[in-house]
């Protein structure tokens, strides 16, 4: 099975287009105003337009209300990726839409809270915890260790996220046996600023895994 990867906090269509034309499988885009990678839905929909439909679409974002939520779904994403959002919760958006429900890395234990959203999330992202008090709940460069997730039993499907860049993917999807990787400030020349050949060298070292 080769291993596929999401380029998440896309805002423009040179970076959009590179990323699906180096074989991105999913594509991502951060509803979330704290963050430099933040879209308005106008740009999302403009964005969405350019993706042929073998590539995924998913919104990013952090516990949303409701408003901003259906605001979101209604520019056309096909699954809705969700940090620091409760099962409960997680259960009843994924009445509407595919959830990849995000859980942030630090120790075993936090692995362990993967368990909680069987039946209430289509997928677990495993991502590197911020640090408390944090703005961001990820897209920080920070890497957890991976070691954590070695032979360890999913309860769901799985992405692995959380400091990636092109010169340690390979050592990355090694290590744990993921089978999907998600990349956000790794392909970046600056915070929320993607860059074309940095997305292009994170694939080319994808499609080597």
């Amino acid at each position: 099975m080769p291993v596929t990867a999401k380029i998440c906090g896309l805002s423009t269509p040179e970076t959009l287009d590179a990323a699906i034309a180096d074989g991105a499988s999913h594509v991502g885009f951060v509803f979330f105003p704290p963050s430099p990678r933040n879209v308005s839905f106008d740009q999302v929909r403009a964005l969405i337009a350019r993706v042929p439909p073998h590539v995924g679409t998913v919104g990013v974002f952090v516990d949303p209300d409701e408003t901003l939520l259906s605001a979101a779904l209604a520019t056309g994403i096909q699954a809705v990726q969700l940090h620091k959002t409760t099962p409960e919760r997680a259960a009843a958006i994924r009445m509407r839409v595919p959830v990849w429900a995000a859980i942030a890395v630090k120790t075993r234990a936090d692995v362990g809270q993967a368990a909680a959203y069987s039946g209430a999330a289509d997928r677990i992202l495993y991502d590197a915890k911020t640090p408390e008090g944090a703005a961001l709940p990820g897209g920080m460069g920070l890497r957890f260790d991976w070691k954590l997730l070695e032979n360890l039993p999913q309860p769901l499907p799985w992405a692995l996220s959380g400091g990636l860049d092109a010169g340690n993917v390979r050592e990355a999807v090694g290590g744990t046996g993921a089978r999907l990787v998600d990349v956000s400030s790794g392909v970046e020349s600056a915070p929320g600023v993607k860059d074309v050949a940095k997305i292009a060298a994170f694939l080319k070292a994808v499609a080597q895994c």
